[in-house]
């Protein structure tokens, strides 16, 4: 039986590109749409009314929205190398450290890169913190599931090619410093040269110049708030 595949992105999402990374890995094909996120489109808000967000998964004529939960549907529905461990415990880990790196890592780095004065050095500071633990997590691994990618290195998978357009977008930060982080320096060096990583990436200029803007465009709506 033939089945459609249909994925809404934004072209420079992390959280579109997860759910790439993982079909590609899958070996399943799927048509891409990319979306405005800045003008949403009538099928956007019709697949996805609760969080009007990307990505949407469409498989057939169900609806998966979530990232996070998108990558669990495609691993039981394409039980070929599976992406989450077998071990509950193991599968348990993989998505408290998934999640970690969205609600912690994610919001403070990104944060830091639109961010001025104290807020700007708050939230490096936190970043950091959320790295500190997450490179205990890389220490002494290949890939974190062994030696293929799995669940969390598509998770966190971000890590090694936005924090450092963040960093530079956000004018004299640093936080991903390889010294002080070198077990997730050398996993993201692997993790970003895997032919499906590394053939499915966003153009660097590209983000550059859209985080640059936006990183503007957040700060000076962040002031006009009364901020």
């Amino acid at each position: 039986m033939t089945t459609k595949v249909k994925l809404l992105g934004f072209w420079c999402s992390p959280f579109a590109f997860r759910v790439v990374w993982a079909l590609k890995l899958k070996g399943v094909e799927f048509e891409y749409i990319e979306e405005d996120i800045f003008n949403k489109s009538t099928e956007l808000l019709e697949l996805n009314p609760v969080h009007k967000k990307v990505p949407v998964l469409v498989h057939d004529k169900r609806v998966i929205v979530e990232s996070f939960v998108i990558l669990e549907y495609i691993d039981e529905t394409w039980p070929q190398d599976p992406l989450l461990p077998q071990d509950p415990y193991e599968k348990a880990m993989a998505r408290f450290w998934a999640k970690f790196g969205d609600e912690k890592l994610l919001e403070s780095a990104y944060k830091a890169m639109w961010s001025k004065g104290e807020e700007k050095q708050k939230a490096m500071k936190e970043a950091v913190e959320s790295l500190e633990k997450i490179e205990e997590v890389f220490r002494g691994k290949n890939f974190i599931r062994g030696n293929s990618i799995g669940y969390l290195d598509l998770a966190i998978g971000w890590i090694g090619y936005w924090i450092p357009v963040w960093e530079e977008a956000g004018g004299s930060m640093r936080i991903l410093d390889s010294q002080k982080f070198p077990a997730i320096a050398e996993w993201s060096t692997r993790f970003l040269k895997h032919p499906v990583i590394k053939e499915n990436l966003p153009p660097k200029d590209m983000t550059l110049a859209y985080c640059h803007k936006r990183a503007e465009e957040i700060y000076a709506n962040f002031c006009a708030s009364g901020n």
